[in-house]
């Protein structure tokens, strides 16, 4: 028989605050009394209390807002279904504009996209790789600042050949009903396959900024890649998501259909 060590002090009181939390008793968007007040109601420190705020915070419960202090989180942890969230009738349902715009409406949230870089420039080296680009040929760079009712949950940059940006008609910043793949698939260029390298790490400043992290905090980084029926990859995508506020859902069959397809 395991004899479990006793749970730390501050961890306990972790365990309440959470407890209270899911209650209701602090309900999202409300701010937590100040540590004494919570000091006060449990009877310990208030190093003690900042201790426990200091988990929750790591596990993206709550945030600290500058002039409001300690705030429990308003959005909900967000399912990403990598497998169909790109298919054109969901995508496109009720005039959403792209894959986010459709997934947080149907939490009953309200979706925001603000384009922070829009214009064509010289790929990264990774992007010009992934993209098959000679030397010299340009990108059109999509950067998204993407908000849930105003939380900001997700930063998107997309890399798209320039010609095709261009005839596609993606240097607007509304690109209409179903996004960018919908308009690519009026030329005749619509993806029909998907690939996403994903791993954990540390924030760039920006995303630690962007996001309200705490320094314990990591972010999924996903690198997505569209291609054509024949092949071709039409996008290079760099998206970053805080660890806490998603789920990444994927599904597939027990036997592989075609296993001769390229990746």
């Amino acid at each position: 028989m395991t004899v479990e060590a006793p749970k730390s002090r501050y961890r306990q009181v972790a365990d309440l605050i959470r407890r209270d939390i899911t209650l209701g008793e602090y309900p999202p968007g409300s701010t937590l009394p100040s540590e004494q007040e919570l000091a006060s109601k449990v009877g310990v420190s208030r190093v003690t209390i900042n201790r426990a705020l200091q988990i929750l915070r790591a596990e993206g419960m709550v945030r600290v807002l500058r002039g409001r202090g300690t705030v429990v989180r308003s959005v909900p942890p967000i399912s990403r279904h990598s497998n169909r969230r790109y298919a054109r009738a969901v995508r496109e349902e009720h005039g959403a504009r792209g894959a986010f715009d459709a997934e947080i409406r149907k939490l009953g949230l309200i979706p925001r996209s603000d384009i922070v870089q829009l214009e064509p420039v010289d790929p990264p080296e990774a992007a010009a790789k992934a993209l098959g680009l000679a030397p010299g040929e340009r990108v059109l760079v999509r950067k998204r600042h993407m908000y849930a009712s105003d939380e900001p949950v997700l930063l998107a940059t997309s890399y798209i050949p320039w010609p095709l940006a261009e005839s596609a008609g993606l240097t607007k910043v509304d690109t209409g009903p179903g996004g960018t793949y919908s308009r690519l698939a009026e030329l005749g260029q619509g993806p029909v396959r998907f690939t996403e390298d994903i791993r954990a790490r540390i924030p760039t400043d920006d995303e630690e900024v962007f996001f309200g992290l705490a320094e314990n905090q990591q972010v999924f980084e996903i690198i997505h890649m569209s291609w054509t029926a024949d092949h071709r990859p039409v996008e290079y995508r760099v998206d970053a998501l805080p660890t806490f506020q998603w789920v990444l859902h994927f599904e597939w069959p027990a036997e592989v259909v075609n296993p001769g397809s390229p990746s």
